[in-house]
């Protein structure tokens, strides 16, 4: 495990690093399916298929495939439902992991800039931050279609160390899945991974990340 220098700014991803949001996707995803006369998924299978935005969790519901993508129209049907469900239905369920609120207690008594990058849709993630008292903590909030580019590119990470004229050298994305990872290494970010997050059922220690912890709580202990 490698020393973390400590960071002069710290970004969040939200879906299992912070959240644990599954219980409301599921079912949202599910309830999406039942409009449509469909089969119900598992929440194991739903837990596995979060991590690379909105369109994808629903291809693979519809189509009970990690790869599959869905007839267009039935596509298109699934997520205007699914828009109007989890709309309704995005933070009934869900809540702050363990440690959440004490790991952002001790960065910001460090006063460390904070940020959540999250490849979920914008118009879910600042209600869900609010919900869970987290809004403002956030100094900068950048969702899945905030930018052009998501998560594994670079472009969040980067775009929020431009906006604080902060190095990426002496920035940390701290996230749960391989995504997280590639985006950090590109963007010359240190990288910290939580291990109890939605990385497709893939253990993270297998991405090399820079630390795993295994709540927020102890993400101040790896600074240098």
């Amino acid at each position: 495990m490698m020393s973390i220098k400590t960071p002069e700014l710290v970004l969040l991803d939200l879906d299992g690093t912070l959240v644990d949001s599954i219980p409301d996707l599921a079912w949202s995803v599910n309830q999406t399916l039942r409009e449509l006369s469909l089969p119900e998924r598992d929440i194991v299978s739903i837990r596995n298929w979060v991590g690379n935005g909105l369109e994808k969790l629903l291809h693979r519901s519809l189509t009970d495939d990690f790869d599959g993508e869905a007839e267009r129209v039935l596509f298109e049907k699934a997520m205007s439902i699914f828009m109007a469900v989890y709309s309704d239905n995005m933070c009934n369920l869900s809540t702050c992991y363990p440690g959440v609120l004490e790991g952002i207690a001790q960065l910001k008594e460090r006063e460390i800039t904070l940020g959540c990058v999250t490849n979920k849709r914008g118009e879910f993630v600042g209600p869900i931050l609010e919900t869970l008292g987290l809004i403002n903590d956030m100094s900068i909030v950048i969702a899945g279609d905030t930018l052009a580019k998501k998560k594994p590119d670079p472009l969040p990470l980067l775009h929020a160390a431009s906006h604080f004229s902060t190095d990426p050298a002496l920035s940390l994305m701290v996230g749960d899945s391989e995504s997280d990872v590639k985006a950090a290494r590109a963007a010359g970010f240190q990288i910290v991974c939580v291990s109890y997050g939605y990385n497709h059922g893939r253990d993270i220690q297998e991405t090399n990340p820079d630390a795993v912890i295994d709540s927020i709580a102890d993400l101040t202990s790896l600074f240098s």
